[in-house]
């Protein structure tokens, strides 16, 4: 019985993995979920460690990579996503910073304001929902209020009044 439950749990986490990659910690709780005992799971994912199908800290890179250049996302929305997939914070890291390499969050800030910004010079209205945007999308406020050439104190002040 053992051995048709390991053969089962192997063949839904080759399914899952085939469809997209995952976190060892999201593709444990996902056969967890469809009811493989605790001990089945840990054989599947050390087997699927053993064949290289599984791997937190190339899917962290693979993930990381996505979110930054193709998604344009800022760094702490980037950590709070793999954090959920269960990726260790080591990892997260070094993905990131690899993904940087690449495309940095200046870069990303200015490629989502050329795409989003309207033609011309931004108003105070358009500049805050930028900042807004942008903040949603895990930059921090010191490097948009940068991008945006804005006075730190001309953003407070909008904010407060």
């Amino acid at each position: 019985m053992k051995a048709l439950d390991l053969e089962a749990a192997k063949q839904k986490a080759y399914r899952l993995l085939s469809l997209r990659p995952h976190s060892e910690r999201e593709l444990a709780k996902k056969l967890l979920d469809k009811g493989f005992p605790k001990t089945i799971v840990k054989e599947a994912l050390e087997k699927l460690h053993e064949l290289k199908y599984l791997n937190d800290a190339s899917f962290a890179g693979g993930r990381a990579r996505h979110l930054a250049v193709g998604k344009l996302w800022g760094n702490r929305k980037i950590a709070a996503c793999l954090r959920e997939k269960g990726v260790d914070d080591r990892l997260i890291e070094d993905a990131i910073a690899l993904a940087r390499r690449e495309l940095s969050e200046e870069e990303a800030i200015s490629l989502w304001m050329k795409k989003k910004a309207s033609k011309g010079r931004a108003d105070r209205k358009e500049k805050q929902k930028i900042f807004q945007s942008l903040m949603g999308r895990g930059f921090p406020p010191g490097l948009i209020l940068k991008m945006l050439g804005t006075p730190a104190e001309e953003e407070a002040d909008g904010e407060n009044g």
